[in-house]
């Protein structure tokens, strides 16, 4: 019998957000699901989200006025309730079924963008203070379900956050990337070429900008960002 055969039997997938039975492997039911924000409108390159369709592969003004240092951005969800709620309990109440949830959902968009898949995920790096107190990475516990939906390696190792920056909650733009230049350090050289970024929610963009520069500095090649929500 299958491990996760038992598991599913003694401990069916419930949904998270109503309590009712979830859909197939997923701690969502069909109804929650699919009444996500999915973010189907978006930058084509950041992933900002759109108003409309009609924009549909478009650049937003700040990525015509300056391309980010990363090939695209994924995000599969706007940051638009009930997505706060299921990145609260991963990322500050250990809840890793919402862990588990946030990486499926990351994997399926992923999965129907069919877009070639990297040769390794990276995980934006906690720093060591910050990991301390909150005893896992999210990003990296996202970026192993995802690792293991597509078969991936993941490297957490190839960068750390040398750095104990400030929160990024509450900043604005500019002080978002003031605090968190810098912050990143990477293997040299990585050996690495086709690499995506994992992390929960992209903001204004600086944290992940910065990781992605850290990274091509030290002679990765084409660089993804894979996030579970994109704020408007």
């Amino acid at each position: 019998m299958r491990p996760s055969f038992l598991l599913d039997t003694l401990f069916p997938p419930t949904c998270l957000l109503c309590g009712a039975p979830g859909s197939g492997d997923l701690d969502l039911c069909e109804g929650c699901a699919g009444a996500l924000p999915w973010n189907r409108h978006c930058c084509a390159r950041c992933a900002l989200p759109f108003d409309g369709a009609e924009l549909e592969g478009a650049l937003c003004g700040a990525c015509q006025r300056r391309a980010p240092p990363y090939e695209r951005c994924l995000a599969a969800l706007r940051y638009e309730t009930p997505v706060p709620s299921l990145v609260g309990a991963a990322k500050f109440r250990g809840r890793m079924n919402a862990v588990r949830v946030l990486g499926q959902l990351l994997a399926r968009s992923v999965q129907a963008a069919g877009e070639p898949l990297p040769e390794v995920l990276v995980p934006v790096p906690l720093h060591r203070r910050r990991l301390a107190e909150r005893g896992y990475n999210q990003a990296l516990e996202i970026a192993r379900v995802v690792a293991r939906q597509f078969e991936l390696p993941l490297e957490p190792g190839c960068c750390d956050r040398g750095v104990a920056t400030l929160p990024q909650a509450g900043l604005d733009e500019g002080s978002r990337r003031r605090n968190i230049r810098g912050a990143f350090r990477a293997r040299s050289p990585l050996g690495l070429h086709h690499l995506a970024i994992i992390d929960d929610v992209v903001t204004t963009g600086s944290t992940v900008e910065e990781l992605a520069r850290v990274l091509r500095r030290a002679g990765a090649g084409p660089i993804q960002v894979w996030a579970l929500a994109r704020t408007p």
